[in-house]
């Protein structure tokens, strides 16, 4: 994953209150396997920034993947 990517939670983060599933951005890569990500509603109102790690977010994709990816 790298910068921009959309990502989607894979699991719940009641902490933060961010349930899985919900979208965000990858705005910073800090380290291979670690991104802060911003998460947006509808009206562009930033509601959560948190420091994720890889394995608590998936990258979404919006148009077919090469045989490679």
């Amino acid at each position: 994953m790298k910068l921009l990517d959309v990502v989607a939670l894979t699991e719940n983060l009641p902490d933060f209150n961010l349930h899985k599933g919900q979208v965000g951005t990858i705005i910073e890569v800090y380290e291979p396997d670690v991104f802060e990500v911003e998460f947006v509603d509808l009206q562009g109102k930033t509601y959560a920034l948190e420091t994720l790690r890889v394995n608590q977010v998936m990258q979404l994709h919006y148009q077919p993947l090469s045989q490679t990816a």
